[in-house]
């Protein structure tokens, strides 16, 4: 009995121990992809602190920091910086003032063909951005809305409407329509309680929303170089593209600038993480 007893104490020490090497190579291996694709941002980050260099001459581990080419690139795109922050903000407001009423609409309202409409949605999002800013821009001319804020906050809006549609909708559906028809009840009209009701209980799915169009807003590079000829608003990401084109002998200078753009956006999802996972997760429901 007792040679039996040590056997299975024996068996579960060795399945114990193989179950901690397998979790200490899947932690060795998870790590060394995490280190491959954060290289890329440390090499970026290393090459800003240091001043007047190249590429190639770039040491892997800066020796001397400078914060000189930060310097540089707040002074040359400090309003680059700006215009992206005014047009992502902008483009969020839009984006959320269209998406909420059209996913609920999708959502609660019995539309004839709805799942065609949210599939159709989808679909415009295969669309080449190309296509669609050379298509936007007679309209803009004739509407003289190239070269204005206005201009690109709505072209940029455009970009993040499809996915804020398709996840508010699936989230929306899990809200029971009994909650909307006792506010009814109390004397609120649809749209009170859309505002007071629904909204407030699709937060995490909102800003999962709003943050997906601030990410598709700051990053657009297509909208901001065909819809603008000259350097009235100028984002960021057109910006980079110019100074490089000026400075491509000093790549301190221009990571610096790429460093100073993603920090707003790192931020976001540092700050704005648990609400992504709980408005994906909520979305996903249906």
């Amino acid at each position: 009995m007792s040679g039996t007893v040590t056997t299975e104490k024996r068996a579960h020490a060795r399945a114990h121990d193989r179950a901690r090497l397998r979790r200490a190579w899947n932690s060795v291996a998870a790590l060394a992809i995490l280190a491959v694709m954060l290289f890329p941002v440390y090499w970026m980050l290393s090459t800003a602190l240091q001043p007047h260099t190249s590429i190639a001459s770039a040491d892997l581990v800066p020796t001397s920091p400078s914060f000189d080419n930060f310097t540089e690139a707040l002074d040359s795109q400090g309003g680059s910086l700006v215009t992206s922050l005014v047009v992502a903000l902008g483009a969020v407001a839009v984006c959320l003032a269209l998406a909420a009423p059209a996913a609920y609409g999708l959502a609660h309202f019995g539309l004839r063909g709805s799942r065609a409409i949210v599939f159709s949605t989808l679909i415009t999002q295969m669309v080449p951005g190309i296509v669609v800013a050379n298509a936007l821009y007679s309209a803009y001319a004739e509407l003289n809305l190239v070269n204005s804020y206005l201009g690109l906050i709505l072209a940029d809006a455009s970009l993040g409407l499809p996915f804020a549609i398709v996840l508010l909708r699936a989230f929306m559906v899990s809200i029971p329509t009994e909650v909307v028809e006792a506010a009814m009840v109390d004397g609120a009209n649809r749209f009170t309680a859309f505002v007071r009701i629904v909204l407030p209980m699709s937060r995490n799915a909102l800003i999962t929303s709003g943050l997906f169009a601030f990410l598709f807003a700051w990053a657009d590079f297509i909208f901001a170089l065909t819809l603008n000829t000259t350097d009235d608003v100028r984002p960021v990401t057109l910006g980079i593209y110019q100074f490089i084109g000026a400075h491509v002998s000093d790549w301190g200078a221009v990571m610096a600038t790429a460093v100073l753009s993603a920090i707003p956006a790192a931020i976001l999802l540092v700050v704005a993480q648990k609400y992504i996972a709980a408005g994906i997760a909520g979305g996903s429901v249906k």
